[in-house]
């Protein structure tokens, strides 16, 4: 197997590594790398899984990689990949098979997967109890579901709450009702930031430091042609929505779907979700997505924000 070349980028400059992974010692070379990126001052890295991730947590003596890889393994099947074999999902992680099989091995005896074929493995129910937790729990949820429900009601279209996690926003609240639509989301869906109408009011409210974060590590791919894959474009429309307190997201993701959606803010004014209205691009115009469905959205995000605690 020919030699794995990684880029890893450190604070103030890029260094690129060439790795062989035919050398039995490839762990103990794996140790020294992380302890010169450490002393490089390298604070996170592209590529294989073994030097990716925070290099800070490698370092961190109560820091439980296998745990960390465990839950990598879970997140690693989709709905586009509901049954997969331990060699995809090496693939895809990034995480040694022999690795793999272990957290696959653990997690099946825990009950959160199973395998009919002893090849493929899929999720169980008992994962969602991991995230019934959450939603229980949390009063953003608990909180915003009637006034989704209020929204969906008024205008006879699905209406939706998300966070910022990472590149993407997660759905944590869903109101539907019985029109359909080319994109299919449910509570636990995630979508890229980029490219959602929630995405640009989440992004649009991050402190200027932590933009510029999100930006630096963001590839901005597209999935229509009107798509933004310009960073300075993305950072430009950011601009716009921060000063309107709202987005719309006209064909972005998909070519049939747009989309309009504003924060929500605690009381003590921080920005802490949006919500939004996914409409048809045929059957409803930008002008009464901004005069018919924004007033409505309005009215429950700062009616939501009041009742959510800093």
């Amino acid at each position: 197997m020919p030699n794995t070349i990684t880029t890893i980028t450190a604070r103030n400059a890029a260094m690129t590594i060439s790795i062989s992974r035919q050398k039995p010692s490839i762990a103990r070379s794996m140790n020294l790398l992380v302890l010169q990126m450490l002393r490089a001052g390298v604070t996170s890295v592209k590529g294989d899984y073994r030097i990716t991730g925070r290099i800070s947590n490698m370092a961190d003596p109560n820091y439980m990689a296998s745990l960390a890889r465990g839950l990598e393994v879970m997140r690693g099947f989709s709905r586009e990949q509901r049954r997969m074999s331990i060699a995809q999902l090496s693939h895809k992680t990034g995480i040694p098979r022999a690795s793999v099989r272990r957290c696959l091995y653990t997690l099946a005896q825990l009950g959160y997967v199973a395998s009919a074929d002893g090849r493929n493995y899929a999720l169980q129910p008992k994962v969602l109890g991991l995230g019934h937790a959450y939603l229980s729990s949390t009063p953003l949820v608990v909180t915003a579901q009637p006034f989704l429900d209020r929204v969906s009601e008024t205008v006879n279209e699905s209406c939706s709450l998300a966070t910022l996690d990472g590149e993407d926003i997660l759905y944590l609240g869903r109101s539907v009702t019985s029109r359909i639509i080319a994109v299919t989301l449910n509570v636990g869906s995630r979508l890229p930031a980029y490219c959602t109408s929630i995405g640009h009011v989440l992004l649009a409210n991050l402190p200027r430091r932590e933009l510029d974060q999100w930006l630096a590590k963001a590839e901005l791919k597209p999935f229509t042609e009107r798509t933004a894959t310009s960073k300075e474009k993305l950072r430009d429309e950011l601009a716009r929505v921060r000063e309107q307190d709202y987005a719309i997201a006209d064909r972005l993701l998909e070519i049939a779907v747009r989309s309009i959606a504003v924060p929500v803010r605690n009381a003590a004014g921080t920005v802490v979700a949006g919500i939004n209205v996914i409409v048809e691009a045929g059957r409803v115009s930008l002008r009464d997505m901004r005069t018919l469905y924004l007033p409505h959205l309005q009215a429950a995000a700062a009616e939501l924000g009041a009742q959510l605690a800093p």
